[in-house]
């Protein structure tokens, strides 16, 4: 197309190593402690079962009450990090 140069330099930001490790030391402590939480529930679906299908939230059991609160913790880890991970300015 004409006008528009494809080569033209684009500026990238510069990213702090000190800024990076910490972020990254986040993410993995955060991702540690969903896996934590996801293998919990994997451990009660798959050795005990009869205690997944209880009654546990107003007739709703636990299974259906924990992969709820899975995707609850997912966005509320996920704001965490953000909120860690802001930079300082």
């Amino acid at each position: 197309m004409a006008g528009i140069d494809f080569k033209a330099p684009v500026a990238k930001e510069q990213e702090d190593a000190a800024v990076v490790a910490h972020n990254t030391r986040m993410g993995v402590l955060l991702f540690v402690v969903y896996v934590l939480f996801y293998g919990s529930f994997m451990a009660l679906s798959a050795f005990w079962p009869e205690v997944m299908s209880r009654p546990f939230l107003r007739g709703a059991n636990l299974a259906v009450v924990y992969g709820f609160a899975l995707i609850v913790a997912a966005l509320v880890l996920a704001m965490v990090y953000m909120k860690v991970c802001r930079k300082s300015k």
